[in-house]
């Protein structure tokens, strides 16, 4: 049970920090490209390559509180679902262009961020 409520807590800062931080970009970039979604889930890549790698090999917690930080909230705060549909919106709006350069910047970016996180756990 504590990993449930772990990972439900977790969710919801994570849900909440998406939200908020989606507002901030867009109110910064605009919303003709979904770049708030990009830079969250990098972000997010970044966090879960950091905290995966730190949290196995260095920081001792519990299981419950790395499964509730690691699953629920990053996996709050990231938004592959949200990535999919933004996909699919800018094929409808006859933006191919756009969606391959978003995917491949999502992908791209988003490994990138993860090996960058898991080399600072190494360097730290």
């Amino acid at each position: 049970m504590p990993t449930y409520i772990a990972i439900a807590i977790g969710g919801t800062l994570g849900c909440w920090a998406r939200y908020a931080l989606t507002g901030f970009i867009q109110s910064i970039a605009g919303r003709s490209f979904p770049a708030a979604t990009l830079c969250i889930n990098v972000i997010g890549c970044l966090l879960m390559g950091y905290l995966a790698t730190v949290t196995l090999e260095r920081v001792v917690i519990s299981p419950a509180l790395r499964t509730g930080i690691l699953t629920g909230g990053l996996g709050g705060f990231t938004t592959f679902s949200t990535f999919g549909m933004e996909t699919l919106v800018l094929l409808q709006q006859g933006a191919p262009g756009k969606a391959v350069l978003y995917v491949a910047a999502s992908v791209g970016l988003g490994i990138t961020a993860a090996f960058i996180g898991f080399y600072l756990a190494r360097l730290t």
